[in-house]
């Protein structure tokens, strides 16, 4: 009796603790949804329910040139990441030896490195290749985005990538192989379909670092061309307003959305409820 009674304290006391640890997780998400329907002026001065936070913000040009410079970017950063990210980890995972160690180690480097010490060897490296070597797409704020923010990201796929295919073994390839199967047919019909799930995730992961990039973006952005993290750092200056959390609520739904289609795609094309 005193065991059992001792469990459902233990069980009493362990769900108390997960209710709170998604409460630490979720209720300032819930908070910034609230306060976008706040009618006020600022933010957190709260005056009647509305709609109107939402509407300002649509019709604001400057706060939906910068969202749509921030998906542009992360557009571009995720597939620049996805595919050398895949491809790496595809490599480090097949052919093992000293040459992949040295390219884990040097990948490993650039996930510990603080992104302020990447954000200022980018600036002048994008200010020499655009105006010193006349290359005109360096002087482009998206071009620099994009390369910037897909750094970090590159390594983040790399790993999860690799981690996918180093548990699959490689007989069905050496299969293929043996059948006469040409190298792209045997990426294109058995290594990509294996690899789909750890891109997807990697390329969700790539999205959502490049949409919360701040520090990067404040350094290698140029006039007209700012993205969502800069514009709501640089509205703190002047307080925040509800339409930053207006539409800071649409990004959040945009995110969830293509993360549970891509989580259908997923379980559509493995046919289980694992994927």
């Amino acid at each position: 009796m005193k065991s059992k009674h001792l469990s459902r304290i233990f069980n009493t006391v362990l769900a108390l603790y997960s209710v709170a640890v998604y409460v630490f997780l979720f209720a300032p998400i819930l908070a910034i949804i609230a306060y976008s329907f706040n009618g006020g002026r600022l933010l957190l001065v709260w005056q009647e329910f509305s709609f109107a936070p939402y509407l300002r913000a649509f019709s604001n040009a400057q706060m939906t040139n910068s969202v749509v410079t921030s998906l542009q970017a992360a557009a571009l950063a995720t597939l620049i990441a996805t595919i050398l990210g895949s491809l790496a980890g595809l490599h480090i995972a097949r052919r093992p030896g000293l040459s992949s160690t040295v390219f884990v180690s040097l990948i490993s480097i650039v996930l510990v490195t603080p992104e302020i010490v990447n954000a200022v060897a980018l600036l002048p490296w994008f200010v020499f290749l655009g105006v010193d070597a006349s290359v005109p797409a360096f002087n482009s704020g998206l071009v620099r985005l994009a390369i910037g923010h897909a750094i970090f990201p590159t390594a983040v796929v790399t790993f999860v990538v690799r981690a996918r295919m180093s548990g699959v073994n490689a007989s069905l390839e050496e299969a293929a192989a043996d059948l006469y199967a040409t190298p792209f047919s045997r990426f294109r019909q058995i290594t990509l379909p294996i690899m789909l799930p750890a891109i997807v995730a990697g390329g969700l992961l790539a999205a959502t670092i490049s949409m919360d990039n701040v520090i990067i973006s404040s350094f290698v952005s140029v006039q007209g061309s700012s993205p969502w993290p800069v514009f709501v750092f640089g509205s703190l200056r002047s307080g925040m307003r509800p339409e930053i959390a207006a539409l800071s609520t649409v990004m959040f739904i945009v995110v969830i959305s293509v993360v549970a289609i891509a989580a259908l795609i997923l379980r559509w094309g493995e046919g289980s409820r694992q994927a």
